[in-house]
């Protein structure tokens, strides 16, 4: 997401670091490379005019006793007006009431359906809640057999009366979530190819009926600047508390994410970033600012190491490979949980700086760790402890038993003897880290 706008605000802020003074002539310079950043990411130009006109005032204003360099100054000035321009602040899911009630409402194909499932999810993993999906599109062909579908992948109750009125069955489901002790309903509602007075009027019925604490808008990135006429059509009809902007792992502009908030006064409260049940990432301004301007996300990685990686299992095996007792089968672990964190180069790119040494595009092929999980997985219990004993024939059988080669064995081997030695040097302490 915002490959391209990143890519050329990154350079204009290393650009301007290189400037041993700061002075009208430059900020202009800079400000028109900025705009057209903006205006080609498929920002808004009212947004893109207001943002550099405000980044340009704070430019010529600013405090020449700062501790910072007049370049440095210069990127916290951006950095922070495009933390505004996101949302400024984290926009928190309402979770006052017991059970929490929220209705997703957009247009037919902008991934409704799905982003409900998505969030009860969400709800489950990351909050510890008990949520209860409630199948309310009674129009769309199978859009109630889809939830019921996703229910059944998450282990996360559906509640559903075919095709009876939406409002009775929303009503239904809140007497059913109360009894069992729902924490979250989550209302599915039914999307047309465009705005009309049928799908209002539905949903202004639930809405005037149930006491919902949030109605969020799910709108699809890759429409570009449409969306915001779209969110404006639902607005002035509901009282939406929020945006899920879906598809923006598929969108290198993110126009749409930089003018909601601006030109709707609605908060980003989740975005959609990859198609998996668990691609759905609570939104944070200040974050995705420092993403675009290759600051990095160290708070979102620590984040989702936390919730994807065991952590008493890391720190015991983290003592064992200090003291150099590491196996073949504590990699293999080690392996496997860094599979739950998702592919490696997503992480790699929240890494500050990762532009400048040349990772924002690495590629991490991922049949390259699936043949070393076959290759130690062809070994037996004891070659894996004790890997000192593969000879020319152990390894000739392993390497059949897995599908790669005696060659790749040998690498896989002297990788592991390498990782080994550094780290026991690490904890002897005989051996310093370069920072």
């Amino acid at each position: 997401m915002f490959e391209n706008l990143s890519d050329r605000l990154q350079n204009v802020m290393h650009k301007i670091k290189g400037y041993g003074r700061i002075t009208e002539e430059n900020i202009s310079e800079m400000m028109r490379e900025i705009r057209l950043s903006l205006l080609e990411a498929d920002v808004n130009y009212k947004v893109v005019k207001e943002f550099t006109n405000k980044v340009k005032e704070k430019a010529l204003g600013m405090d020449v006793n700062s501790k910072l360099s007049p370049g440095e100054e210069f990127v916290k000035i951006v950095r922070d007006e495009l933390t505004e321009l996101l949302g400024g602040d984290h926009a928190e899911l309402e979770t006052k009431s017991n059970p929490t009630i929220l209705m997703l409402v957009g247009l037919q194909g902008s991934g409704k359906t799905t982003a409900c499932g998505k969030l009860a999810n969400y709800l489950r993993k990351k909050k510890n809640k008990k949520p209860l999906m409630v199948a309310c599109d009674i129009y769309r062909p199978a859009a109630i057999d889809q939830l019921k579908q996703l229910g059944k992948e998450l282990n996360i109750e559906v509640y559903s009366e075919g095709k009876k009125e939406p409002l009775e069955i929303v009503n239904n489901a809140l007497s059913y979530a109360k009894e069992n002790k729902f924490d979250y309903i989550l209302i599915d509602t039914a999307g047309r190819l465009q705005i009309d007075d049928k799908l209002m009027e539905e949903l202004k019925n639930i809405e005037d009926n149930v006491k919902l604490n949030e109605v969020l808008l799910v709108i699809d990135s890759m429409m570009g600047q449409d969306a915001i006429n779209v969110i404006n059509g639902f607005n002035d009809r509901l009282n939406l508390t929020g945006v899920i902007l879906t598809k923006l792992d598929g969108d290198t502009r993110g126009g749409v994410a930089l003018s909601v908030r601006h030109l709707t006064n609605l908060p980003i409260k989740f975005v959609g970033v990859s198609e998996k049940m668990d691609g759905l990432q609570e939104f944070y301004p200040d974050r995705m600012a420092n993403r675009i301007l290759g600051m990095g996300d160290i708070l979102s990685i620590v984040e989702k190491v936390q919730d994807e990686i065991d952590e008493k299992e890391a720190e015991k095996t983290a003592k064992k490979m200090m003291k150099g007792n590491f196996d073949l089968e504590d990699f293999l672990d080690q392996l496997k949980q860094i599979k739950k964190l998702g592919p490696l180069e997503n992480i790699i790119k929240m890494l500050p700086g990762a532009k400048k040494m040349g990772l924002n595009n690495v590629e991490i092929d991922p049949k390259r760790m699936s043949h070393i999980e076959a290759i130690i997985l062809s070994m037996t219990p004891e070659e894996r402890h004790n890997p000192d004993i593969l000879k020319a024939s152990r390894k000739q059988r392993i390497a059949k038993g897995s599908g790669t080669s005696v060659q790749e064995v040998n690498q896989l081997l002297k990788q592991f003897e390498d990782m080994k030695k550094m780290m026991k040097l690490m904890g002897s302490g005989k051996m310093k880290l370069p920072f």
